[in-house]
């Protein structure tokens, strides 16, 4: 599939859930001029999309594998995995925004524990609660800034049963009508060269201290991790992609210099970022 067809695929899925939600409401309102069955349409069209998107980016990764890109971590200190491609392909699920291979750290330091999900109470907890918020964020590579965003606040964590129906339900429904923006949150692609992009995702309101089109160097700090975006709780969501645009790029594997990729709940230590030059 072509980064052109790509690109539609993706805008029309996001239009054709818009469509069938915008439906319901009305439906609350006033009656729709045709028959309540006929309403369903674009929420089948859009699983349509979405499935053989998916076919034809797992026929790609098997008729061409990729090959794992070397960088730098993009943390220092103690963490541990979640959500990684070590343990199942697509990471998260989804091939979509070019998540195939990405991966969820957060930040567990020696001496302070990380919250755990409750069921009741607290129903949510601020960002300074957790040891990876306010983290810095490293550049894993020699790279030129090529997108920057960082004008969406960081929310309450979704630490509890009502704060995790709360994000399914309600807020994860919201965020994918709103698009890549509003489910990656704040963010930053670096372009590192040879076709190759790193996007650090759920960064902290405020914290980018680079703009597109600067030049970093690797181990340059460009920001912090924070809780912005579709996120239950502050953690780094790290990916690298064979374009700058969520919409139509696709995932490309990576291995952290000296560290490789951390399984779900491995808990890795990165003694301090390297800021020998990466070159991809």
């Amino acid at each position: 599939m072509s980064v052109g067809l790509r690109k539609f695929a993706a805008v029309a899925h996001r239009v054709l859930w818009v469509v069938f939600f915008a439906q319901f409401v009305v439906r609350q309102f006033w009656g729709l001029p045709y028959n309540y069955w006929l309403s369903w349409l674009p929420a089948v069209g859009a699983i349509v999309i979405s499935t053989s998107m998916s076919r034809s980016a797992r026929r790609q990764i098997q008729a061409d594998p990729p090959t794992p890109v070397e960088v730098e971590p993009p943390v220092a200190g103690r963490w541990s995995a979640l959500n990684s491609p070590a343990d199942k392909v697509p990471s998260h699920g989804t091939h979509y925004m070019g998540q195939t291979y990405a991966i969820d750290i957060t930040a567990e330091p020696e001496g302070r524990t990380r919250p755990k999900p409750v069921w009741f109470w607290p129903i949510a907890r601020r960002g300074e609660a957790y040891p990876a918020f306010g983290e810095p964020l490293y550049a894993v590579a020699d790279a030129t800034v090529v997108h920057v965003d960082d004008g969406q606040r960081d929310h309450l964590s979704r630490s509890s049963l009502v704060g995790v129906l709360y994000f399914w339900l309600v807020e994860g429904v919201g965020r994918t009508l709103g698009g890549a923006r509003r489910i990656v949150g704040n963010h930053v692609t670096l372009d590192l060269g040879g076709g190759t992009y790193a996007t650090y995702a759920h960064v902290r309101h405020g914290s980018l201290t680079v703009r597109a089109g600067d030049k970093v160097s690797v181990g340059q700090v460009i920001g912090q991790c924070g809780n912005s975006g579709n996120s239950t709780e502050p953690h780094v969501h790290f990916q690298l992609t064979d374009g700058p645009d969520l919409d139509s790029a696709r995932g490309v594997p990576f291995t952290w210099r000296g560290i490789g990729v951390p399984a779900n709940g491995e808990r890795f230590t990165v003694d301090s970022v390297n800021v020998d030059s990466v070159n991809i």
